[in-house]
């Protein structure tokens, strides 16, 4: 197999070239691998585990997109992954653009899935959702930590954190943008779920590691590591949080992946009938 450039049209294989059907139409993550300029599996396995991530945000099944098995290549027996269509997709948008590899497979698959009415075309989109799913934890493991050192108000707390990064609680930063009440980080974009992210997460290492107890205390702190992040968004980005743009609605997003998912499995079934 060609050291690079295998997912280019052309002279080059392409994607497609790779595929095999065996009970379902699969790609061999070690092929991938190679094909997105990763060195060993061992690297790999990370942008394998955002993807399984992915699955599990999407409520689609990871175990029947990502297989694992054991394969034997040039008498070498190791672990591999059996990865379908979609697998294979999210397994890229989850890639380092930064790699040339990576920025090539990703325009490859834009192209691809227009034919799916897919057109999320790089991975901020997904980074959104698994940073959203990270957020959801951290909270609970924030107000949990915060239950343990005495809080007895949640709603003062949790607005103390929008009041120090926004300069305003969560219902008056719903109301300037027009937004549902709860629906606020569904429309963050990327930047702005990982800020918030960062608040949470510190806040929490602040209460554990300052050993802070009591209601006041706690909303003082949570305004006061709000504040910090306020900053320092303002100082990275040029602007203040509440003015960072928004995006499509998360659930919108889920919805064009998972009409995408079943697109893609649609048209392997009819590409293994034509056989």
């Amino acid at each position: 197999m060609p050291e690079d450039k295998i997912i280019r049209e052309g002279d080059q294989p392409t994607f497609e070239d790779f595929k095999n059907d065996n009970g379902f139409t699969f790609w061999w993550a070690s092929d991938l691998m190679t094909m997105l300029g990763y060195k060993d599996m061992k690297s790999f396995q990370k942008v394998l585990d955002r993807a399984t991530k992915a699955f599990v945000s999407l409520n689609i099944p990871h175990y029947e997109n990502i297989v694992a098995e054991l394969r034997e290549k040039d008498g070498q027996l190791f672990q591999d992954f059996k990865l379908t269509r979609f697998a294979c997709y999210i397994t890229v948008m989850n890639g380092d653009p930064k790699k040339l590899e990576v920025a090539e497979a990703q325009n490859y698959f834009a192209q691809q899935t227009r034919k799916f009415e897919l057109y999320i075309q790089n991975n901020t989109e997904i980074d959104r959702l698994l940073i959203r799913e990270e957020l959801t934890e951290g909270n609970k493991s924030l107000f949990s930590a915060a239950h343990q050192a005495g809080i007895t108000d949640f709603v003062k707390f949790q607005s103390a954190g929008y009041r120090g990064m926004y300069n305003m609680p969560s219902w008056e930063l719903e109301k300037r943008r027009g937004i549902k009440k709860g629906k606020l980080m569904e429309y963050m974009g990327r930047t702005e779920l990982a800020a918030n992210l960062f608040r949470v997460t510190q806040t929490e290492e602040r209460i554990k590691n300052k050993k802070i107890t009591g209601q006041v205390n706690l909303e003082q702190t949570h305004y006061q590591v709000g504040k910090e992040v306020r900053e320092i968004v303002q100082k990275n980005v040029g602007k203040s949080p509440e003015n960072l743009p928004q995006e499509k609605q998360l659930p919108e997003v889920k919805k064009e992946l998972k009409a995408g998912y079943r697109k893609m499995k649609e048209e392997d079934k009819k590409g293994k009938k034509k056989k």
